[in-house]
């Protein structure tokens, strides 16, 4: 060993000091500069302006702590308020108490391109550390055609290339021709996006959602935030939506429709900011609270146990999934006095329904109640305690013809909500709403249960979800092209179940029945499916209201999946969905008879198990790339295989600074009307 270092090492010793340093280990926003060292990718990109958190981690030597801490970006102090914290107050595990937490919140740049931003942090005893990482400011580009007023985003939850596909099947095909496209496949262009999230090749739907409306990545579970090593759900470093940037900007307003809760990932990645997507009472808190800084003006689904006071008979409101930030904590203190957000506070016995309406709501419950709404004023609705019914279930309980229900009624009426809106009819109302925007809006409907059917392996429901979800896409697809004005996309923020389209049933409907009571992988596989010329062209009937007459026909559409579980399958439509236990009743008669998953829904169909490639009991989602079309100004921006967060960029290029196709500026085309 060199005599030298021996030396100093002998030394060191003897006086007491230790040769550790101070190390950085987590740097926001992330960057592959700060990673691995390498310049690209360039990870993290903003927008002009767009405001964000910078945040570090930092290690202090043994015995040591962190004293202070500066943020620079290219080199230049930033000039705002350092919030410095220790992991006494709550960290994730395996973080010392001593370790320090170093914050900056609502930071913006103007100028474009590639930055450098680094942190330096020093212990008590004067050494100091640094870290170094970058982002991209994306700078708009000189406009071909006018700013687009409104945007509406069409998202189908879960919905690939063949959930679209086994719509359009169902619309009928002959001699290899579709006989009626979908509204979705009449848009001016389409490309396919990328859809990893931070953390993983296959997204849920949280940072699915937020990537397409703040230009980043998140990790699975979070919404509008970066990673942190706080316990802290509603403390993470933000990035501000599209919604804040173009309320904050231009005054533009938000609408957000769904048919899941309200709560749920896709309308909460939006406009709420959380590390855990599940926080219900808090992220239904922050919608009501912030609608100041994201312009929230109609808000419609599920959801009304998060807005009942706690102890109202099916409220889920607790202070445990609440957040109130501390005044006296400079750390949450600068997210109310840098982002303007609310302080919120834990309040579960608020009734939300009655602060919507003081604040000049209208409020609805039913179908009914939606149709007379006051299309002046905003609008709440709430029409069922936690995800709406599906599109199979409601239609039949519109027709007077299910009788599936577990208690001799409708499955509609074992959940109490026979008067539920369709998602087209939500989606028509939230138009009327917010066309009064005088400076337009951003509105996004979201068909939830494309995804939560198709988790389920539950073919028919999801495949009639996704017809339900088109139909919304019409109505969003005839406002653009009567006003020139309106960007409308319609996308998913992944694929679920790895849906495969196999071919279809080479029996009649009464014949699959009798080969089920046959059983068995010769019966149900061998006698049935039909693959290439086999599968022929099912022949699905259209009734007046636009939905297959039954979905049990002769020589039906066979699915299969990719990323199941374990199930059991006769092919025929399942009598009931399965219980879901978001609902508050779940464990009450009638909901509690229903099948708590798909093997006991299935109960060992005709025998013929198919076994899955996962474990647990539902499909997953899968890492596949999923479509995207777009229509009116600025459609032509979305081809080719695109990154999710690219959509922020050319959805913000088209509302700040115009249109960047010549060919593609006004967006008149009528549509083909459906045939009925």
């Amino acid at each position: 060993m060199n005599t030298k270092l021996v030396t100093l090492l002998l030394a060191t010793l003897a006086g007491g000091t230790a040769l550790a340093a101070p190390t950085v280990t987590r740097l926001t926003p992330p960057s592959e500069r700060f990673a691995s060292g390498q310049a690209d990718p360039v990870i993290a990109r903003f927008l002009p302006g767009q405001r964000f958190d910078l945040q570090a981690t930092i290690k202090p030597d043994a015995g040591q702590k962190i004293t202070a801490a500066r943020f620079f970006i290219d080199g230049k102090p930033v000039a705002a308020n350092v919030a410095l914290r220790d992991c006494a107050s709550g960290c994730v595990k395996g973080l010392a108490p001593e370790t320090a937490i170093t914050t900056v919140r609502a930071v913006s740049v103007e100028a474009g391109g590639r930055h450098e931003f680094s942190v330096e942090a020093t212990q008590a005893d004067g050494q100091k550390v640094t870290a170094t990482g970058n982002f991209e400011v994306v700078p708009f580009t000189a406009a071909f055609g006018p700013k687009v007023k409104n945007i509406i985003i069409l998202l189908g939850d879960g919905m690939g290339a063949s959930q679209r596909t086994a719509a359009r099947i169902v619309h009928g095909y002959a001699q290899g021709k579709a006989l009626q496209p979908l509204a979705m496949d009449s848009f001016t262009a389409t490309g396919l996006v990328k859809t990893a999230s931070l953390n993983s090749i296959v997204t849920d739907s949280a940072p699915g959602m937020t990537a397409y409306v703040s230009g980043n990545k998140n990790n699975n579970n979070e919404e509008g935030v970066f990673p942190d090593d706080t316990v802290d759900a509603f403390d993470n470093p933000r990035i501000e939506y599209l919604s804040e940037y173009l309320h904050r900007t231009q005054g533009k307003q938000l609408g957000i429709v769904t048919t899941a809760d309200v709560f749920d990932a896709t309308p909460a990645g939006n406009a709420v900011h959380t590390s855990n997507r599940g926080a219900g009472t808090g992220i239904v808190d922050q919608f009501f609270d912030d609608r100041a800084r994201t312009g929230l003006t109609v808000l419609m689904g599920g959801g009304r146990k998060w807005f009942l006071p706690a102890g109202t008979p099916g409220s889920a409101r607790a202070d445990s999934s609440d957040y109130a930030f501390s005044s006296t904590d400079a750390h949450t203190a600068d997210i109310v006095r840098r982002w303007g957000a609310a302080p919120g506070s834990l309040d579960k016995d608020r009734d939300l329904i009655r602060d919507f309406q003081t604040a000049g709501f209208s409020y609805v419950a039913t179908r009914t109640d939606l149709d007379r709404a006051d299309t002046s004023k905003p609008l709440l609705g709430l029409f069922a305690f936690s995800n709406m019914n599906v599109a199979l279930d409601k239609i039949n309980g519109r027709r007077g013809t299910d009788k599936n229900g577990l208690s001799g009624g409708s499955v509609v009426e074992d959940f109490g909500l026979p008067d539920q809106p369709m998602l087209d009819e939500m989606a028509t109302k939230a138009l009327a709403v917010l066309k009064r925007a005088p400076q337009g809006f951003v509105l996004m409907v979201e068909g939830a249960s494309i995804d939560k059917q198709a988790h389920a392996m539950d073919t028919e429901r999801w495949m009639l979800d996704t017809l339900e979800f088109d139909r919304a896409v019409r109505v969003a697809q005839d406002f653009a092209a009567e006003r020139g004005d309106t960007l409308v996309i319609v996308t998913a923020d992944h694929e679920c179940s790895g849906a495969a389209l196999i071919g279809g049933s080479t029996v009649t409907d009464k014949a699959l029945a009798e080969l089920a009571t046959k059983k068995g992988v010769a019966n149900l596989r061998n006698g049935v499916v039909g693959v290439y010329e086999k599968a022929g062209f099912p022949r699905y009937r259209l009734a007046a209201d636009g939905y297959p007459e039954t979905t049990d026909i002769d020589y039906r559409l066979l699915v299969g999946y990719g990323a199941n579980a374990d199930r059991y399958e006769d092919w025929r439509t399942k009598k009931t969905p399965q219980r879901d236990g978001q609902q508050p009743f779940a464990s009450q008669a009638p909901l509690k008879w229903y099948p708590a998953n798909a093997q006991e829904r299935d109960d060992a169909l005709g025998e013929y198990l198919v076994t899955g490639q996962v474990p647990g009991e539902q499909a997953v989602h899968t890492a596949t790339d999923v479509p995207l079309s777009a229509y009116g100004p600025g459609a032509l921006a979305f081809t080719g295989v695109i990154d999710n967060t690219d959509v922020f960029f050319k959805l913000a290029q088209a509302a700040v600074k115009g249109v960047v196709a010549p060919a593609d500026t006004s967006g008149s085309k009528k549509p083909p009307k459906p045939k009925r």
